[in-house]
This record gives structure tokens, sequence and C-alpha cells, in this order.
């Protein structure tokens, strides 16, 4: 008997130890982590520059609250904002509390330009977290089944398409587009190479602010320290989690220009957001990617990656879409079979619709690659 709810409905196997690509199971069972929890662990598991910041940390100071200054917090801020070009940051405990603290944003940013009911354009099948507010936003009726009524007001509207956004701009409510610059959850979708731009512009013509999510797609996952980054763009909303802590729970919410001062004190909160362990973990993050040149070698393992899927793709594989380490195959079957069949070649992957989806982290080496492509081949021939 579990004494857990059942929310979740987890694979018959128990990790107990992590190091690098891998992860190890209660019978000293060796798996390739090719998911990074969800995204999470870009470093791999319990590298040496996280460990050690942990470590010294816990010795010294897990927590206080914000009541007053914390140093790590005021040192991360600083540096997220230099990277980003942003201005401030709110810093909370995952991606769904950093989108939260984002459509608040939005909605004071209506209401400062006397918008009764502020209305937020988000995208269909995207996915910004699970608390109320960021479920709506979530152009996904699957994970919204059962929790109507939803929190009011978004529009959905098709990703990848300028028009649909533009179709909207008479209605006068509009407040913001929040976006992914690729979709994840859905299956790797990349819009086209200008789509962001475009977006871009519509929302200075029309004093909408350009909320992106890279929750999923920042702090190297794609090559660039963020994906928008491609596009030479700086948003007005920027949200961070997953990558951003390496498996310590952090999550930020960055904010520029006429964004950057609507949260005033007694506007938004967290008891543990930004507190002195998380903050020094997520410096050792940045640090340990810049020193280790991590971004140009999750573009190389890219091409290795994909050019090896590419190699043994058969008539099964419809298309392989990828930015960096964000990699689906997409076949032209139901492939839910292969969660188990890859976990029983010892291979952590994930399936979302039709798609193997494939998250490695970014420190992956070409014989972990060669071990991807070669288990991918033969769960594909055995389809």
């Amino acid at each position: 008997m579990s004494y857990l709810m059942s929310n979740y409905a987890p694979l018959e196997v128990t990790f107990v130890k992590g190091k690098g690509c891998y992860l190890t199971d209660t019978q000293g069972e060796k798996y390739l982590d090719a998911l990074s929890g969800v995204g999470v662990v870009g470093l791999g598991h319990c590298h040496p520059n996280i460990t050690a910041a942990i470590q010294m940390q816990a010795a010294e100071l897990l927590h206080t609250s914000n009541w007053y200054h914390i140093a790590h917090q005021e040192t991360l801020a600083e540096r997220l904002c230099k990277l980003a070009d942003m201005d401030n940051v709110f810093f909370a405990n995952s991606g769904a509390e950093a989108n939260e603290a984002a459509i608040k944003i939005a909605r004071l940013h209506g209401h400062a330009n006397q918008i009764a009911n502020p209305v937020i354009l988000t995208a269909n099948q995207s996915f910004h977290g699970r608390t109320m507010a960021t479920l709506s936003a979530t152009g996904n009726t699957k994970v919204q089944a059962g929790f109507s009524p939803l929190v009011s007001e978004f529009i959905y509207i098709d990703f990848n398409d300028v028009s649909a956004i533009q179709a909207h701009t008479n209605n006068h409510n509009i407040v913001a587009v929040m976006l992914e610059p690729i979709q994840g959850e859905s299956g790797v979708h990349v819009p086209k190479d200008d789509y962001l731009n475009q977006v871009q512009s519509i929302c200075q013509a029309n004093n909408w602010l350009l909320i992106l999510d890279e929750v999923q797609t920042g702090i190297g996952r794609t090559g660039k320290l963020f994906a928008h980054q491609y596009n030479h763009i700086t948003p007005d909303v920027l949200t961070l989690a997953k990558g951003l802590g390496n498996g310590v729970p952090i999550g930020a919410c960055l904010a520029k220009g006429k964004a950057a001062t609507l949260l005033t004190p007694g506007t938004h909160g967290s008891t543990f957001g930004g507190n002195p362990l998380v903050c020094k973990t997520a410096l050792s993050v940045l640090d340990t990617i810049e020193q280790d040149n991590i971004l140009e070698h999750v573009i190389q393992m890219n091409k290795y990656l994909v050019s090896g899927l590419q190699s043994i793709a058969t008539d099964k594989v419809t298309e392989i879409r990828s930015k960096g380490l964000m990699i689906a195959i997409q076949l032209n079957q139901d492939c839910t079979e292969l969660l188990n069949a890859a976990l029983q070649k010892k291979l952590l992957i994930n399936i979302t619709g039709r798609s193997i989806r494939l998250l490695p982290p970014l420190i992956i080496s070409q014989a972990e690659a060669d071990i991807i492509i070669n288990t991918i081949n033969e769960l594909l021939s055995a389809l």
C-alpha cells in the first residue's frame, strides 16, 4: 500500500544514486538518463561543482526570510539580469510559480493602463504549469480536465502563426502574449526562425507585454543560454526554472522596462523563493556552464545525435525535430509501449503523443549518444 496520492503513475523502478548521465536503481542496475529528470539536471547527476556548492552552503546557512537581504540572491539576480539583458528578477520555487508571477505582472500592466479585464494570449498545445492560473494559461484541454472553472482571461491561438495573433489586435483587453520559444511538452515544436521577432513587433505596436516561458528551453538546453537569443530579441518578461538549479528547486521571473516596475512591496512573495541554498547552487550552475563551454558542446552534440538518429530512421519515422538537446522523433503510429520497452533496455525517455522525446544532460558524450541512437534503433525495429 502506498500513502502517496495517485496523481502519478511511476514506472516500476526506484533510483538511489546518480552520476553524470546515469542513474542506479535499488538492484544496482545502471540506466542512461536521456530525459535529465525532465530537463532539470542539465549538468548531470551529482556534478562535483554543484555538489560542493550545496554542501558548502548547507554547512553555512539554508534559509532566511525575504524580510532580510540575502547576499547570494542579490548576486544571482545581477548575474541573470546581465546575462539576459533584463532589469530585475523575482525568485520562486518552480516554473509554475515563475509563470504565475509573470501572469500577475501582465494583469498589473493591464490595470496600470485602465484595462478592467486583462486578457493574455497563449498558444494551443502549450504548457505553463499546474497551478490554477498556469493551468488556465496552458492551451491543452487534457491537462485542464476536471478543474473548471478555469482562471480567466486567456485566449488560445495557434503556435507559429503570426496571423493568429494579429487577428486579436482590435481586442483592447489584450495585455500580453505568453509563449514558449519552443513547445516542449507537446513534442519539441520549433517555430519559424522569425516567429518570435514578428510576435514582439506586434506586442510593441499594441503596448502588450511579450512573456517568454523558458522554463524548459532556458539555461543552455538549446545551445544558447536562453532560446530567444537565437532571435536577438529581449522579452518584457522571462521565466526560468528546471536547469537553473540542476535538481534544486528554483524558479525565476525576470522583467524589463515597464514590466520591471509593476511588482511593489506586498504585491507578491514566496516563503522559500531565492533562499541562500538554491541561489548558491544556481550560481554554481552558471559558473560551470561558462567554464566548461557547455553551450558549444550542446550544439556539437545536437549535430551528432540528430545525424545518428537520421541514419537509423525507418519508414516509421516521419520527422525529427530538434534545437540543441531538445529532440523529438515523430512516428506514424502510437508508441506508448516504448516507454517500458526503453526502460527494459536501461534507457530513460519520454513519450508525448506519437513522438519519442529526448532531453539528455547537456554534458552527454558521444559514447553515451551512441547508446541512445542504438537503443532507439532497436526499439523502432521491434515496434
